[in-house]
């Protein structure tokens, strides 16, 4: 199904048909990414007295609990409710869900063996003024991404100078392959987190970070019209399955 997507004065055609999913599958036990020290995913049928919530164990429909941290157990949406005492929805707080994105990809930085995404490397790598969205993906582009462990792992993490630079730049959504933008252990400082909500500032109410994507090695750096799709959970966070079109 093509269509014509008018974006600042611009006119883009897609083809709504072919979705690029780069979204992490949620699945139960220990093949699926976790993160922050939490215990694996469950999806568990219900139990009550004899009876069992499973066509396979008898019952006449499956009817499963589903135990998952949003943080941790795939790819998440967040708002700046993560880092506030206030309670702050994400499900108030994005209201819209298509938005003109550009992928770039990055090789992090050795910073005091740390690895770093660098304002300086995004400034070469971003080539295209106005978008809304920007999507990181990280080298190497590993597919264990997908099943990664990160917990005291030290990964990748944004410099908060590259998050300033991207509220400069106007981005309102970011996209990156990692559990964070910010160091693992910090003593709590997320400095990233911050600077990109603007929190000493006018808080950015409206820009949200995805975590943990996966972009596909398939999928060229540039332009895509992005769908940024959640779940109606009144909630700091929720898990999210953002989807890029490629333009014609």
């Amino acid at each position: 199904m093509k269509a014509d997507i008018t974006i600042n004065n611009t006119v883009y055609r897609t083809d709504l048909s072919k979705p690029l999913d780069i979204s992490i599958p949620l699945c139960a036990g220990n093949n699926n990414v976790i993160a922050w020290y939490a215990p694996p995913l469950t999806i568990e049928p219900v139990r009550m007295g004899d009876w069992i919530g499973e066509v396979a164990q008898g019952a006449s429909v499956n009817f499963k609990t589903v135990t998952v941290n949003p943080h941790a157990h795939g790819t998440h949406t967040e708002c700046v409710g993560h880092i506030t005492k206030e309670f702050i929805s994400l499900n108030k707080t994005l209201t819209q869900f298509f938005f003109l994105a550009e992928l770039v990809t990055v090789q992090p930085t050795d910073v005091n063996g740390d690895h770093v995404i660098m304002k300086e490397q995004l400034q070469q790598m971003v080539k295209h003024n106005h978008v809304e969205a920007l999507i990181i993906r990280t080298l190497p582009n590993l597919e264990n991404k997908l099943i990664m462990h990160y917990s005291n792992t030290n990964p990748v993490y944004l410099h908060h100078e590259a998050a300033k630079w991207m509220v400069e730049k106007g981005v309102k959504h970011l996209l990156i392959d990692l559990p964070s933008v910010d160091k693992e252990k910090d003593e709590g400082k997320l400095q990233s987190h911050h600077a990109f909500w603007n929190t000493a500032g006018e808080t950015r109410h409206h820009a949200t970070i995805t975590e943990l994507v996966y972009v596909k090695d398939s999928i060229s750096d540039g332009l895509y019209l992005l769908n940024l799709q959640i779940t109606s959970l009144e909630n700091d966070a929720s898990p999210s399955k953002p989807l890029l079109f490629s333009f014609e």
